[in-house]
C-alpha cells in the first residue's frame, strides 16, 4: 500500500496499528513484539502520510507481576536463612537436656491426690520436710538422701507421687525420661546429663526425676559396645554428677524404676540412689482410697458399692482403677444415662482384664453347651473347695481370645499356702474335668487352663519346696541377659535322675487335683446342670445368680 500510494494516516496505540487508505478504508492490527516503532517511522512514504503516536497506558498488571516475583524470591532466600539459622541452633543445642520444667513450675499435685500407698508417702514426707526447711536438718548433722529409687510394677504411681513430692515442697520440678539421654551420636547422653545438673543448680532447691531410669542404669558392661557404650556414658555421667553434688545444694533426685535388679550396684549405693521406696500393687484399703479419687468428678448412682468394686479388683493396679472408671463413665454415657451404676463399673472390670464382648463371635448350640459345662464347672469347684477364690460372675460371651471366663472373686494374701495352690490347681482343671465327665472327651477349649495347671505345680516342686518326694529345696538356676532384660537359659544344677522325679510329682499333683475336681462334680452333678442350663439362658450369671443357684432355689430362665 505504502509503495502504491494507498496510505493516507497511520495511527501507533502502543502495539495496536491503525491505517487509513486513500479511499477512506481502515486497517487495523496487532503489532506484537516483533516489530518495533523504528520500522514505522522508517517507512519510505511519498507522498508524506500523517503518523501518530499515542503514549500507552499504565500496564499495573505487568508491575503487580514483577513485585510479586521480587517478593517471592525475597521470601524464598529469608526462608533458606531461618532454616540455616535453624540447623546451626540444632547443632549447638545438640546436647542440651531434654527435660521439661513443669508447667509453672511447680506441679499443682498434692499428696491428697495420691492413695493407696501410703507407707510411701509416710516415707517421702521426710524430703518434703527437708526441702521447705533445710535448716531444722542439718542443725543435728543430718544429710538428707540425695537420691531416691521409686520401685513398683507399672501403673503403682511412681511418677504421680514424685509430682506431688514437688507439689507439697512447692518448688521446680525436672521430669525427663531415662531414653531421652541417649542418642546414636557418642557423648550427647552424657552431655545432657551435665546439662540437666547445670540446669538444676541454677533453681535449687529443686527435683530431679528420671523415669525409667533402667534404660540407661543397666549393669555396665552387659551392652554390646563394652566400655565405650554410649548407655554406659551416660550412666557414668549420673553417677558423677550425683557425686560432684554440694552438701549445701538442696537438689534431690528421683528415679523410678520396676526392674531394679538389673540396675548397676554403683548406682544404689549410698550417697547416690541410698534411698530405696517400694510401691506395691494397693490392697483393699488402698483400692477404695483409689477409687474414691476417681470418683470425685463423675456422678455415682446409688447401687455403686465401691467396697465391693474394691473387692472385685484385686490385683488391679492404681492405673488400671484409673481406666476401670472411666470405661465406666464411657459406657454410661454410650447408653444415655445421667449416672454411672455398678452394672456399668462390673462391665467395665471384664473389659479392662479380657477385652470388649464380641457378641457377633457366632457359637454353634453344641459350642455353646460345652462353653457352659465348661465355666460351670470352674465356678462350682471353686464354690465348694475352702481355700479357693469364691466365683463372681460366669460368662459364655467371648471376650478377647477366651469363648467364655468365670471371674472370681480374690482376697489379699500376701502368701499362698501349698493347699491353697493344689486349690488353685484343681479349680483350674475343673473345666477340663467336667467335659471328660459330661461329654467323655476333651476340647482344645481347655489349653489354657491346663497350661496354668502344670506352670502352678511345676512351681511347687521346682521353686516352692512343696514336694514331700523330693524334699525342700529349689531346682535350677535361671540365668537372664541384663542387657534384655529376659530370661533366657535356666542352669540345670540336678542329675537327670532328679528330673526324672520333678516330673513324675509334678504328674502326681496334676493328677490328684484331677481327681479331686472329678471328685467334686460328680457328687454335685444335678447343680452342675442347672448351672450350664441358667447359663446357655442367660448367657451371664452374677454373683446374686450363682448364689441362688448354689442354695438350691430355682432361678428364672428370663430376667
Amino acid at each position: 500500500m505504502s509503495q502504491d500510494n494507498e496510505i493516507k494516516s497511520i495511527n501507533v496505540d502502543g502495539q495496536n496499528l491503525s491505517i487509513v487508505g486513500t479511499d477512506g478504508t481502515q486497517y487495523s492490527s496487532y503489532l506484537g513484539s516483533s516489530v518495533t516503532i523504528y520500522q514505522v517511522t522508517g517507512l519510505n512514504l511519498d507522498p508524506p502520510v500523517t503518523v501518530t503516536f499515542q503514549s500507552p497506558g499504565t500496564d499495573w498488571g505487568s508491575i503487580v507481576i514483577d513485585i510479586l516475583g521480587i517478593v517471592a524470591i525475597a521470601a524464598l532466600i529469608y526462608f533458606m536463612f531461618i532454616q540455616s539459622r535453624r540447623a546451626n541452633n540444632q547443632v549447638m543445642n545438640f546436647g542440651r537436656s531434654n527435660a521439661r520444667l513443669f508447667p509453672g513450675d511447680k506441679p499443682q499435685v498434692s499428696f491428697n491426690d495420691v492413695a493407696g500407698v501410703e507407707e510411701a508417702k509416710q516415707e517421702l514426707r521426710e524430703v518434703v520436710d527437708f526441702l521447705k526447711s533445710r535448716e531444722r536438718f542439718t542443725a543435728l548433722g543430718a544429710r538428707i538422701p540425695r537420691g531416691i529409687l521409686l520401685v513398683g510394677p507399672p501403673g503403682t504411681g511412681k511418677t504421680l507421687l514424685a509430682k506431688a513430692i514437688a507439689g507439697e515442697a512447692g518448688v521446680p520440678f525436672y521430669s525427663i525420661s531415662g531414653s531421652e539421654f541417649v542418642e546414636m551420636f557418642v557423648g550427647v547422653g552424657a552431655s545432657r546429663v551435665r546439662d540437666l545438673f547445670e540446669q538444676a543448680k541454677h533453681h535449687a532447691p529443686c527435683i530431679i526425676f528420671i523415669d525409667e531410669i533402667d534404660a540407661v542404669g543397666r549393669h555396665r558392661g552387659a551392652g554390646i559396645g563394652g566400655g565405650n557404650d554410649e548407655r554406659e556414658q551416660t550412666l557414668n555421667q549420673i553417677l558423677t554428677e550425683m557425686d560432684g553434688f554440694d552438701t549445701n545444694t538442696s537438689i534431690i533426685v528421683l528415679a523410678a524404676t520396676n526392674r531394679p535388679d538389673i540396675l548397676d550396684p554403683a548406682l544404689l549405693r549410698p550417697g547416690r540412689f541410698d534411698r530405696r521406696v517400694v510401691l506395691d500393687l494397693p490392697d483393699m484399703v488402698g483400692r477404695v482410697a483409689i477409687l474414691k479419687i476417681h470418683a470425685k468428678n463423675k456422678p455415682l448412682g446409688s447401687t455403686v458399692n465401691l467396697e465391693t468394686l474394691a473387692k472385685e479388683t484385686a490385683g488391679f493396679s492404681g492405673a488400671d482403677i484409673a481406666n476401670l472408671m472411666n470405661e465406666a463413665a464411657i459406657l454410661a454415657a454410650r447408653n444415655s444415662q445421667k449416672t454411672i451404676e455398678m452394672k456399668d463399673l462390673e462391665e467395665s472390670i471384664d473389659k479392662v482384664s479380657m477385652g470388649p464382648e464380641r457378641r457377633s463371635k457366632r457359637m454353634t448350640p453344641q459350642d455353646k453347651e460345652l462353653t457352659a459345662y465348661h465355666e460351670a464347672g470352674h465356678a462350682l469347684v471353686a464354690k465348694l473347695l475352702p481355700n479357693a477364690d469364691p466365683p463372681q460372675k460366669i460368662s459364655i460371651i467371648a471376650r478377647g481370645m477366651a469363648g467364655g471366663y468365670t471371674r472370681m472373686l480374690p482376697e489379699d494374701r500376701a502368701y499362698s499356702s501349698k493347699s491353697r495352690i493344689k486349690d488353685e490347681i484343681t479349680v483350674a482343671l475343673a473345666g477340663f474335668a467336667t467335659e471328660k465327665l459330661i461329654f467323655h472327651e476333651v476340647s482344645s477349649g481347655a489349653s489354657s487352663d491346663l497350661k496354668q495347671a502344670t506352670m502352678y505345680a511345676t512351681k511347687m516342686v521346682m521353686d516352692l519346696g512343696m514336694s514331700d518326694k523330693l524334699g525342700s529345696r529349689t531346682f535350677g538356676d535361671k540365668q537372664e541377659m541384663v542387657f534384655l532384660g529376659r530370661e533366657i537359659s535356666e542352669t540345670k544344677d540336678y542329675s537327670d535322675r532328679t528330673a526324672l522325679a520333678i516330673d513324675q510329682e509334678v504328674d502326681s499333683i496334676i493328677a490328684e487335683c484331677a481327681a479331686t475336681a472329678t471328685k467334686l462334680l460328680t457328687e454335685n452333678k444335678d447343680r452342675l446342670a442347672k448351672l450350664a442350663k441358667a447359663l446357655i439362658s442367660r448367657e451371664t450369671l452374677d454373683f446374686n445368680d450363682l448364689e441362688t443357684i448354689f442354695r438350691g432355689e430355682a432361678l428364672p430362665l428370663n430376667n
